[in-house]
Protein backbone atom coordinates (compact mmCIF):
# COMPACT_ATOMS: atom_id res chain seq x y z
CA UNK A 1 0.00 0.00 0.00
CA UNK A 2 2.79 2.41 0.67
CA UNK A 3 4.53 1.59 -2.59
CA UNK A 4 1.23 2.68 -4.41
CA UNK A 5 0.98 6.19 -2.11
CA UNK A 6 4.54 6.82 -3.04
CA UNK A 7 3.71 6.36 -6.74
CA UNK A 8 0.54 8.17 -6.52
CA UNK A 9 2.45 11.08 -4.60
CA UNK A 10 4.66 11.49 -7.29
CA UNK A 11 2.52 10.81 -9.98
CA UNK A 12 0.46 14.06 -8.74
CA UNK A 13 3.75 16.05 -8.21
CA UNK A 14 4.61 15.76 -11.61
CA UNK A 15 1.12 16.52 -12.68
CA UNK A 16 1.36 19.73 -10.87
CA UNK A 17 4.75 20.53 -11.87
CA UNK A 18 3.29 20.02 -15.78
CA UNK A 19 0.57 22.80 -14.74
CA UNK A 20 0.62 26.09 -14.84
CA UNK A 21 -0.97 27.79 -12.04
CA UNK A 22 -0.45 31.36 -13.81
CA UNK A 23 -3.38 32.71 -15.44
CA UNK A 24 -1.71 36.70 -15.38
CA UNK A 25 1.51 38.21 -14.81
CA UNK A 26 2.29 41.52 -12.82
CA UNK A 27 4.80 43.75 -14.86
CA UNK A 28 6.95 45.50 -11.98
CA UNK A 29 8.97 47.81 -13.54
CA UNK A 30 11.80 48.71 -11.39
CA UNK A 31 11.23 46.75 -8.20
CA UNK A 32 13.37 49.00 -5.97
CA UNK A 33 11.32 52.42 -7.14
CA UNK A 34 9.52 53.89 -4.08
CA UNK A 35 5.81 54.61 -4.37
CA UNK A 36 6.22 58.60 -3.85
CA UNK A 37 8.16 58.09 -7.39
CA UNK A 38 6.08 56.46 -9.22
CA UNK A 39 4.38 59.86 -10.90
CA UNK A 40 7.57 61.38 -11.81
CA UNK A 41 8.41 57.72 -13.23
CA UNK A 42 5.27 57.42 -15.37
CA UNK A 43 5.58 61.45 -16.15
CA UNK A 44 9.22 60.22 -17.57
CA UNK A 45 8.36 57.49 -20.13
CA UNK A 46 5.62 59.43 -21.39
CA UNK A 47 7.07 62.11 -22.26
CA UNK A 48 9.62 59.80 -23.36
CA UNK A 49 6.81 58.07 -25.58
CA UNK A 50 5.67 61.45 -26.73
CA UNK A 51 9.39 62.72 -28.25
CA UNK A 52 9.43 58.95 -29.77
CA UNK A 53 6.06 59.24 -31.54
CA UNK A 54 6.21 63.04 -32.46
CA UNK A 55 10.55 62.87 -33.87
CA UNK A 56 9.42 59.17 -35.71
CA UNK A 57 6.02 61.13 -37.21
CA UNK A 58 8.03 63.84 -38.77
CA UNK A 59 10.16 61.66 -40.15
CA UNK A 60 7.29 59.98 -41.53
CA UNK A 61 5.42 63.16 -42.85
CA UNK A 62 8.51 64.34 -44.43
CA UNK A 63 9.38 61.18 -46.15
CA UNK A 64 5.48 61.25 -47.71
CA UNK A 65 5.64 64.67 -49.01
CA UNK A 66 8.68 65.02 -50.50
CA UNK A 67 8.95 62.92 -53.55
CA UNK A 68 13.66 63.71 -53.24
CA UNK A 69 13.22 61.32 -50.54
CA UNK A 70 12.31 58.27 -52.22
CA UNK A 71 15.51 56.54 -52.94
CA UNK A 72 16.62 53.51 -51.23
CA UNK A 73 18.55 54.39 -47.89
CA UNK A 74 15.11 56.64 -47.13
CA UNK A 75 13.03 53.61 -47.73
CA UNK A 76 15.62 51.89 -45.15
CA UNK A 77 15.25 54.68 -42.56
CA UNK A 78 11.79 54.88 -43.26
CA UNK A 79 11.27 50.89 -42.38
CA UNK A 80 13.47 51.94 -38.92
CA UNK A 81 11.09 54.38 -38.35
CA UNK A 82 7.94 52.21 -38.49
CA UNK A 83 9.74 49.20 -36.43
CA UNK A 84 10.78 51.82 -33.76
CA UNK A 85 7.28 53.39 -33.46
CA UNK A 86 5.94 49.53 -33.68
CA UNK A 87 8.24 48.78 -30.61
CA UNK A 88 7.72 51.57 -28.25
CA UNK A 89 4.00 51.05 -28.76
CA UNK A 90 4.58 47.36 -27.75
CA UNK A 91 6.27 48.22 -24.22
CA UNK A 92 5.53 51.77 -22.96
CA UNK A 93 1.80 51.89 -22.82
CA UNK A 94 1.89 49.43 -20.16
CA UNK A 95 4.89 50.35 -17.87
CA UNK A 96 3.38 53.59 -18.20
CA UNK A 97 -0.17 52.29 -16.94
CA UNK A 98 1.34 50.28 -14.28
CA UNK A 99 2.90 53.37 -12.26
CA UNK A 100 0.30 56.03 -13.65
CA UNK A 101 -2.74 53.91 -12.76
CA UNK A 102 -1.63 50.93 -10.99
CA UNK A 103 -2.18 48.80 -13.72
CA UNK A 104 0.25 46.33 -14.08
CA UNK A 105 -1.25 43.21 -14.69
CA UNK A 106 -1.50 41.39 -18.09
CA UNK A 107 -3.05 38.21 -19.28
CA UNK A 108 -1.26 35.23 -19.55
CA UNK A 109 -1.58 35.03 -23.66
CA UNK A 110 -1.04 38.87 -23.57
CA UNK A 111 1.91 38.61 -21.75
CA UNK A 112 3.47 36.27 -24.20
CA UNK A 113 1.99 38.39 -27.23
CA UNK A 114 4.18 41.20 -26.09
CA UNK A 115 7.26 38.97 -25.75
CA UNK A 116 7.17 38.04 -29.40
CA UNK A 117 6.15 41.28 -30.37
CA UNK A 118 9.14 42.88 -28.89
CA UNK A 119 11.59 39.98 -29.84
CA UNK A 120 10.09 40.75 -33.16
CA UNK A 121 11.25 44.43 -33.77
CA UNK A 122 14.11 43.46 -32.60
CA UNK A 123 14.92 41.02 -35.38
CA UNK A 124 13.25 43.27 -37.74
CA UNK A 125 15.58 46.39 -36.83
CA UNK A 126 18.86 44.13 -36.44
CA UNK A 127 18.11 43.09 -39.74
CA UNK A 128 16.99 46.47 -41.42
CA UNK A 129 21.05 47.27 -40.00
CA UNK A 130 22.01 45.08 -42.45
CA UNK A 131 20.65 46.34 -45.03
CA UNK A 132 21.80 49.85 -44.49
CA UNK A 133 25.19 48.81 -44.07
CA UNK A 134 24.53 46.89 -47.44
CA UNK A 135 23.47 50.10 -48.93
CA UNK A 136 26.65 51.92 -47.99
CA UNK A 137 29.02 48.91 -48.70
CA UNK A 138 27.80 49.31 -52.21
CA UNK A 139 27.88 52.75 -52.22
CA UNK A 140 31.35 53.59 -51.59
CA UNK A 141 33.11 50.36 -52.42
CA UNK A 142 31.05 50.13 -55.86
CA UNK A 143 30.29 53.70 -56.69
CA UNK A 144 29.95 53.04 -60.34
CA UNK A 145 27.43 50.10 -60.01
CA UNK A 146 25.47 51.38 -57.28
CA UNK A 147 22.30 52.71 -59.54
CA UNK A 148 22.51 48.86 -60.95
CA UNK A 149 23.02 46.68 -57.69
CA UNK A 150 20.59 49.45 -54.98
CA UNK A 151 17.79 50.04 -56.76
CA UNK A 152 14.01 50.84 -55.07
CA UNK A 153 12.70 47.73 -55.93
CA UNK A 154 15.54 45.58 -54.73
CA UNK A 155 15.66 47.50 -51.33
CA UNK A 156 11.46 47.35 -51.27
CA UNK A 157 12.72 43.22 -51.33
CA UNK A 158 15.36 43.42 -48.28
CA UNK A 159 13.15 45.70 -46.39
CA UNK A 160 10.03 42.59 -47.05
CA UNK A 161 12.32 39.86 -46.87
CA UNK A 162 13.54 41.63 -43.26
CA UNK A 163 9.68 41.81 -41.76
CA UNK A 164 9.30 38.02 -42.90
CA UNK A 165 12.54 36.52 -41.51
CA UNK A 166 12.55 38.34 -38.11
CA UNK A 167 9.28 35.79 -37.46
CA UNK A 168 11.47 32.85 -37.38
CA UNK A 169 13.54 33.34 -33.87
CA UNK A 170 10.83 35.21 -32.18
CA UNK A 171 7.94 32.28 -32.45
CA UNK A 172 11.17 29.96 -31.64
CA UNK A 173 11.43 31.91 -28.19
CA UNK A 174 7.49 32.08 -27.81
CA UNK A 175 6.82 27.99 -29.14
CA UNK A 176 9.11 26.70 -26.66
CA UNK A 177 8.52 29.37 -23.49
CA UNK A 178 4.67 29.53 -23.70
CA UNK A 179 4.37 25.07 -22.51
CA UNK A 180 6.51 25.63 -19.27
CA UNK A 181 4.84 25.25 -16.10
CA UNK A 182 4.13 28.77 -14.67
CA UNK A 183 3.22 27.85 -10.90
CA UNK A 184 5.04 30.14 -8.44
CA UNK A 185 5.03 34.03 -8.84
CA UNK A 186 3.61 35.71 -11.31
CA UNK A 187 5.55 39.01 -10.77
CA UNK A 188 7.56 40.03 -14.13
CA UNK A 189 11.18 42.12 -13.12
CA UNK A 190 11.26 44.09 -15.93
CA UNK A 191 8.83 47.24 -17.88
CA UNK A 192 7.85 44.34 -20.50
CA UNK A 193 7.22 41.02 -20.88
CA UNK A 194 10.20 39.57 -22.76
CA UNK A 195 12.05 35.61 -22.96
CA UNK A 196 14.55 35.86 -19.74
CA UNK A 197 11.74 37.57 -17.95
CA UNK A 198 8.87 35.25 -18.31
CA UNK A 199 10.67 31.89 -18.16
CA UNK A 200 12.56 32.85 -15.04
CA UNK A 201 9.26 32.11 -13.48
CA UNK A 202 9.01 28.52 -14.50
CA UNK A 203 8.16 26.00 -12.07
CA UNK A 204 11.46 24.01 -14.01
CA UNK A 205 15.46 23.96 -14.93
CA UNK A 206 15.69 26.80 -17.09
CA UNK A 207 19.17 26.12 -18.87
CA UNK A 208 17.45 23.83 -21.45
CA UNK A 209 15.78 26.86 -22.41
CA UNK A 210 17.65 29.78 -21.93
CA UNK A 211 20.84 28.36 -23.61
CA UNK A 212 18.72 28.03 -27.31
CA UNK A 213 17.64 31.63 -26.64
CA UNK A 214 20.91 32.56 -25.95
CA UNK A 215 21.94 31.35 -29.31
CA UNK A 216 19.34 32.92 -31.07
CA UNK A 217 19.79 36.07 -29.56
CA UNK A 218 23.32 36.09 -30.30
CA UNK A 219 22.56 34.70 -34.50
CA UNK A 220 19.95 37.74 -35.01
CA UNK A 221 22.37 39.94 -33.43
CA UNK A 222 26.00 38.74 -34.16
CA UNK A 223 24.82 37.80 -37.88
CA UNK A 224 24.18 41.35 -39.15
CA UNK A 225 26.86 42.48 -36.84
CA UNK A 226 29.29 40.57 -38.30
CA UNK A 227 28.05 41.64 -42.10
CA UNK A 228 27.99 45.16 -40.66
CA UNK A 229 31.73 45.21 -39.34
CA UNK A 230 32.91 43.50 -42.45
CA UNK A 231 31.36 46.70 -44.66
CA UNK A 232 32.47 49.19 -42.38
CA UNK A 233 36.15 47.51 -42.45
CA UNK A 234 35.69 47.29 -46.11
CA UNK A 235 34.47 51.04 -46.61
CA UNK A 236 37.32 52.06 -44.43
CA UNK A 237 39.93 50.66 -46.88
CA UNK A 238 38.24 52.32 -49.61
CA UNK A 239 37.97 55.61 -48.19
CA UNK A 240 42.09 55.47 -47.67
CA UNK A 241 42.48 54.67 -50.87
CA UNK A 242 40.76 58.51 -51.74
CA UNK A 243 43.89 60.47 -53.07
CA UNK A 244 42.05 63.88 -51.33
CA UNK A 245 41.81 64.50 -47.45
CA UNK A 246 38.19 66.53 -48.28
CA UNK A 247 37.33 63.38 -50.28
CA UNK A 248 37.62 61.15 -47.44
CA UNK A 249 36.24 63.14 -45.29
CA UNK A 250 33.05 63.92 -46.95
CA UNK A 251 33.00 59.93 -47.46
CA UNK A 252 33.06 58.79 -44.19
CA UNK A 253 30.43 61.96 -43.23
CA UNK A 254 27.65 59.63 -44.95
CA UNK A 255 28.49 57.23 -42.82
CA UNK A 256 28.33 58.73 -39.76
CA UNK A 257 24.64 58.89 -39.13
CA UNK A 258 24.51 55.12 -39.58
CA UNK A 259 27.26 54.30 -37.04
CA UNK A 260 26.00 55.99 -33.86
CA UNK A 261 22.49 54.35 -34.98
CA UNK A 262 24.47 50.86 -35.48
CA UNK A 263 26.36 51.31 -32.49
CA UNK A 264 23.39 52.81 -29.82
CA UNK A 265 21.75 49.67 -31.56
CA UNK A 266 24.01 46.31 -31.19
CA UNK A 267 26.88 47.36 -28.21
CA UNK A 268 24.52 47.73 -25.34
CA UNK A 269 22.85 44.69 -26.77
CA UNK A 270 25.46 42.57 -26.88
CA UNK A 271 27.13 43.47 -24.08
CA UNK A 272 23.90 42.71 -21.75
CA UNK A 273 23.20 39.33 -23.27
CA UNK A 274 26.77 38.36 -22.61
CA UNK A 275 26.90 39.82 -19.24
CA UNK A 276 24.53 38.00 -18.37
CA UNK A 277 25.94 34.55 -19.33
CA UNK A 278 29.52 34.59 -18.57
CA UNK A 279 28.53 35.67 -14.46
CA UNK A 280 29.18 39.07 -14.44
CA UNK A 281 25.82 40.14 -12.02
CA UNK A 282 23.86 43.44 -11.78
CA UNK A 283 21.35 44.54 -9.66
CA UNK A 284 18.14 44.36 -10.53
CA UNK A 285 17.20 47.93 -10.79
CA UNK A 286 20.67 48.57 -12.75
CA UNK A 287 20.22 45.69 -15.13
CA UNK A 288 16.52 47.27 -16.11
CA UNK A 289 17.30 51.01 -16.42
CA UNK A 290 20.17 49.68 -19.02
CA UNK A 291 17.50 47.94 -21.06
CA UNK A 292 15.19 50.66 -20.75
CA UNK A 293 17.83 53.11 -22.04
CA UNK A 294 19.34 50.66 -25.26
CA UNK A 295 15.65 50.04 -26.00
CA UNK A 296 14.11 53.12 -25.85
CA UNK A 297 16.97 55.68 -26.54
CA UNK A 298 17.72 54.96 -30.32
CA UNK A 299 13.82 55.34 -30.66
CA UNK A 300 14.39 58.74 -29.63
CA UNK A 301 17.05 59.94 -31.17
CA UNK A 302 17.24 58.16 -34.26
CA UNK A 303 14.94 60.82 -35.76
CA UNK A 304 17.42 63.94 -34.55
CA UNK A 305 20.18 61.64 -36.57
CA UNK A 306 18.11 61.62 -39.55
CA UNK A 307 17.49 65.23 -39.83
CA UNK A 308 21.15 66.80 -38.57
CA UNK A 309 23.15 63.80 -40.77
CA UNK A 310 21.51 63.24 -43.37
CA UNK A 311 21.63 66.01 -46.26
CA UNK A 312 18.36 65.88 -47.81
CA UNK A 313 16.11 66.25 -44.51
CA UNK A 314 18.21 68.42 -43.25
CA UNK A 315 18.03 70.86 -46.48
CA UNK A 316 14.20 70.05 -46.23
CA UNK A 317 13.72 71.13 -42.23
CA UNK A 318 16.15 74.03 -43.04
CA UNK A 319 14.27 75.32 -45.62
CA UNK A 320 11.03 74.59 -43.60
CA UNK A 321 12.41 76.76 -40.94
CA UNK A 322 13.07 79.60 -42.89
CA UNK A 323 9.60 79.62 -43.97
CA UNK A 324 8.53 79.57 -40.60
CA UNK A 325 10.56 82.72 -39.96
CA UNK A 326 9.51 84.42 -42.87
CA UNK A 327 6.07 83.89 -41.68
CA UNK A 328 6.62 85.03 -38.29
CA UNK A 329 8.09 88.25 -39.28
Amino acid sequence: MSDKVLVLREHITMSVRNHSFVTAFVIVGFPGLQPEFYGLASTVLFLVYCCILIGNVVVIILFATHNVLHKPMYFIILNLVVSDVLFSTTTLPKIIARYWFQAGAISFFGCFLQMYLVHYFGAVTSLLLLIMALDRYVSICFPLRYPMIIKNSTIHILNVTAWVLAHLPSLSLVIRAYPLPYCDSNKIMQCYCDHIAITTLACTDRVPYSFPAFVVAMVVLLGPLAFIIFSYCSIIVAVVQIASPQGRLKTLSTCSGQLIIIALYFLPRCFIYLASNIGIRFSTDLRIVVIMLYSLLPPMINPLIYCLRTDEIKQIMIKRFRRIQVHVQ
